[in-house]
């Protein structure tokens, strides 16, 4: 189990410092603000924290098949993993959009993907997945109808998964 391990921190670990060079560069050097790059730091962003506050709890449940955090840590952490994965997804969509003007319709991308609708891409990025990550779980919606079966199925003392 000792190499999996090990494994599973090296993926953490290039994972966290990966995301963290890219949030320092774009941070640092004035020359990258551009609409693209506050995506794509946004998308480090979550990305990070995706490796440093999901994936260690997630790699314990995975190689250990118990949660012995608590149900509070365990709606937490679905909480989050859902909020930032869905971040990480619309990132993506919009950094496609913002792409799209780039390379199809280049005389109007300067007027159509300002600084403003960069960031208010990040806003809805971050706040719809913020309400849907910790809407979903603490409003138990990711077991509607299937209550029987999740109470039901709980695989050792503490288990945490997003649907049982």
């Amino acid at each position: 189990r000792s190499p999996i391990y090990m494994i599973c921190v090296a993926i953490i670990l290039f994972t966290v410092c990966g995301n963290l060079f890219v949030v320092i560069s774009i941070a640092h050097f004035k020359q990258l603000h551009t609409p693209t790059n506050f995506l794509v730091l946004s998308l480090a962003v979550a990305d990070l924290l995706l490796g440093g506050f999901v994936m260690p709890p997630s790699m314990v449940r995975s190689l250990e098949t118990c949660w012995y955090y608590g149900d509070l840590f365990c709606k937490i952490h679905s909480s989050i993993d859902t909020m930032l994965c869905t971040t990480s997804i619309f990132h993506l969509s919009f950094i496609s959009i913002d792409r799209y003007y780039a390379v199809c319709e280049p005389l109007k991308y300067q007027t159509k993907i300002t600084i403003y609708v960069a960031l208010f891409m990040v806003v809805i990025s971050w706040s719809v997945s913020a309400v849907i990550g910790f809407g979903l779980i603490f409003l138990e919606l990711n077991i509607k109808g299937i209550e029987d079966v999740y109470y039901e199925n709980i695989y050792c003392v503490g288990g945490c998964t997003l649907i049982q």
